[in-house]
């Protein structure tokens, strides 16, 4: 197991990940708007699904990538805080938006519903490179088995994510009436995750 150190870094690094924009949340949202709380719910037990199948086939790849090339594993991590910093961008680039700036869908089936949410995972790249290049940063060599480490990490931010999930599910009609009347707030909630998300790429690069 990492150690409490470890796990806090990575519980704040995933949090922020999970308010940050992406079609995932995008997806959840507007679905929950759209048909309601059960509709959000179902689309992100696909979505779920999604990050649960990227995490079984990173976490076999990337305990025998280690042990063959034990360099990868700095590659992995600078990997990985360029892929954090290009989310900070994508937060606070000119013509961002917030994922509360949502347009309503046609209603559709639960069976789609949850289809839609794990294809929208599978063909998300981010999601990918989650578990490729971000998750092995949170690996402790000689901390227990590597493959180990890897599930348990994994199985953090599918609670993580299903937590929080259930959260925006619950709210989204009010949020999105809410802080789409605010556009201040919008651009608030862009910078404030853009910059947690660029200060631990910073860190993570400092440390390699």
């Amino acid at each position: 197991m990492p150690d409490a150190s470890t796990l806090t870094s990575y519980l704040v690094v995933i949090l922020g990940l999970a308010i940050t924009p992406g079609p995932n949340m995008i997806y959840l949202i507007s679905r929950s708007i759209a048909q309601g709380r059960t509709a959000g719910i179902v689309s992100l037990g696909g979505s779920a699904l999604g990050f649960i199948v990227y995490m079984a086939c990173a976490a076999f790849g990337i305990t025998a990538l280690l042990m063959a090339v034990p360099l990868a594993f700095e590659g992995l991590r600078v990997a990985g805080a360029g892929y954090l910093m290009f989310l900070a961008w994508q937060a606070v680039r000119p013509g961002g938006c917030s994922p509360f700036q949502t347009d309503g869908l046609p209603s559709s089936s639960q069976g789609k519903v949850f289809a839609m949410g794990l294809l929208t995972t599978l063909l998300n790249p981010k999601a990918a490179l989650l578990y490729l290049a971000l998750l092995p940063q949170f690996v402790v060599p000689g901390h227990g088995s590597v493959l180990n480490q890897t599930l348990v990490l994994g199985l953090i931010h599918v609670a993580v994510n299903l937590t929080f999930g259930v959260v925006i599910a619950s709210t989204a009609s009010a949020l999105a009436a809410g802080l789409g009347k605010r556009p201040s707030w919008l651009l608030l909630q862009r910078w404030l995750m853009g910059s947690l998300l660029a200060a631990f790429s910073i860190k993570l690069v400092s440390e390699v």
